[in-house]
């Protein structure tokens, strides 16, 4: 086995273990976050099983996606998204984490192409408020929901949100908790969502444990990143 094959069944080891500690109901669903990884070492990953990818930077997936047409694999858009870029992300993903205007959905919805299913969203939520970060707050969720609900090539499915980095399991999950109860408060309004992205490398086992469906997952899996390339 390579080194990102023991990596990867490493990684599917704790994330049972932490479904079973914690009793959890829910599946969870390992992304794998690729950015400034090559072409080469998704490959890897993929004979060993893994089909679902996060990327962070248009340019360099695209090229990924190139080189990877042979592989059935699901791509995520996790990054920033910049208003010029849409319509490739509209085209060339299956998913999108990182939405938090509704100027962003009604691009990526007027973009997606009719021939291809409606493109899957999450909302970003700052649910720390950090100014470092983007995303919504919690208090401007809803109403972006309810519209982005409207817009007919998107299909919302979840919340995604990164919590400030805190090393206690208890503040972890207490963050999570917030994520979680502001899905819960979606839901009431019927808005039938089925995914909480939450949690990374150093948290997920927190982040199972109140209620993620998907964790994305880089360095535990491909080793430190190579240096930056063009993006």
């Amino acid at each position: 086995m390579t080194d990102i094959a023991d990596n990867l069944a490493l990684i599917r080891q704790q994330l049972a273990q932490a479904c079973e500690s914690y009793q959890a109901k829910q599946s969870v669903t390992l992304c794998a976050v690729s950015k400034a990884q090559p072409a080469s070492a998704l490959r890897e990953a993929y004979q060993a099983g893994q089909t679902v990818f996060g990327e962070n930077y248009l340019q360099e997936a695209l090229a990924k996606q190139q080189q990877l047409q042979d592989c059935a694999i699901a791509w995520h858009f996790i990054g920033p998204i910049q208003s010029n870029k849409t319509q490739p992300i509209a085209a060339h993903f299956d998913w999108v984490h990182s939405v938090d205007r509704l100027k962003i959905a009604q691009r990526l919805s007027d973009a997606r192409p009719a021939d291809m299913a409606p493109l899957n969203i999450c909302l970003q939520v700052n649910i720390s408020q950090e100014s470092s970060k983007s995303g919504a707050s919690a208090q401007e969720v809803l109403d972006l929901a309810l519209n982005i609900r409207q817009l007919p090539r998107l299909h919302l499915r979840g919340l995604m949100a990164i919590p400030a980095p805190v090393e206690d399991l208890d503040q972890q999950r207490d963050q999570f908790r917030q994520v979680r109860a502001l899905f819960d408060h979606l839901n009431a309004h019927d808005l039938q969502l089925d995914t909480l992205s939450i949690g990374m490398s150093g948290d997920f086992a927190a982040a199972i444990a109140e209620g993620a469906t998907l964790v994305r997952i880089g360095t535990a899996i491909f080793g430190a990143r190579p240096p930056a390339q063009t993006r």
